[in-house]
């Protein structure tokens, strides 16, 4: 696919083995698609989040709590945290799948890079905290117009993998836990916004992606494909991946996002907008 138009895999992430995973496979980037010339290594850069994201910094919609029974050790710093991060993702995910997709450095701050991506156009691989499937994008001639073959399907293979490993509960107390450290990667990006409502955002919008019943055509472009419908083209580059990872892994993908969605929310303080009830006399 094409630059514009190139989307990528996740997270059924991103926050947990679940939410990385999710957002390592979301943000996958097909190798055919145009590479930003000269990208830097991962940093932290501005976010384009709107004032009204800002804004839900002082009024969370869902806040989070600290799960009763957490360990109350002291996190470490968001810099100094990635041998913490990797540890409690490996032993969540059960074996070595995950180590071998998972890139090491900046954990936390590329997730969530990588989770308010989603919903834009485009994205930097950058950020990703998940290295990109193996092989090339596959498409296959069908009554005269091109497609994309099944076969790329297959490229997902590990990472739906990890992703059905991830207990969501767990992925989300992990979450809950080292909270701070996730906010503190999304105030980096230069918003003010409360991350959770964020993540929740995402979600949202990714449960949003069209559900195909039949093959899209493509287009062939100097370097990759694109869209022949404008619709389809025009998608964000979290909804574009739901598509294009067929429709079996996309139903996995929304079910995994939902349970972990519920278990995010699940137990939440209520919002500081919260209207209180009036004392009894």
């Amino acid at each position: 696919m094409s630059s514009q138009s190139s989307g990528s895999k996740w997270v059924a992430g991103l926050l947990v083995v679940a939410i990385l995973v999710v957002a390592g496979v979301f943000v996958y980037r097909e190798k055919q698609a145009r590479e930003a010339v000269g990208a830097p290594p991962f940093a932290n850069v501005a976010s384009s989040s709107s004032a009204a994201t800002a804004a839900r910094d002082a009024s969370p919609q869902h806040p989070i709590e600290t799960p009763a029974g957490a360990s109350t050790a002291a996190l470490p710093p968001l810099d100094q945290s990635d041998d913490a991060v990797l540890s409690a993702l490996l032993a969540m995910s059960g074996d070595g799948a995950l180590k071998s997709l998972l890139r090491p450095e900046a954990i936390i701050p590329r997730m969530v890079a990588t989770i308010d991506a989603l919903p834009k156009h485009t994205i930097g691989t950058n950020v990703l905290p998940m290295r990109t499937p193996t092989g090339t994008f596959q498409v296959q001639s069908a009554d005269g117009m091109f497609v994309e073959s099944k076969k790329n399907y297959a490229r997902y293979d590990t990472y739906m993998y990890v992703a059905d490993r991830v207990p969501a509960k767990a992925a989300a107390a992990w979450y809950k836990r080292n909270y701070p450290l996730f906010q503190q990667a999304y105030r980096d990006l230069g918003t003010e916004g409360y991350f959770n409502d964020r993540l929740v955002e995402v979600i949202d919008h990714l449960l949003e992606a069209p559900e195909l019943k039949g093959a899209l055509q493509l287009l062939p472009e100097k370097q990759g494909y694109v869209y022949s419908n404008p619709a389809y083209e025009q998608l964000s580059v979290g909804q574009k991946f739901m598509v294009r990872a067929g429709p079996e892994n996309e139903a996995k993908l929304k079910e995994k996002l939902r349970a972990l969605r519920e278990a995010i929310v699940a137990d939440a303080p209520a919002a500081a907008s919260t209207v209180e009830t009036a004392p009894v006399d």
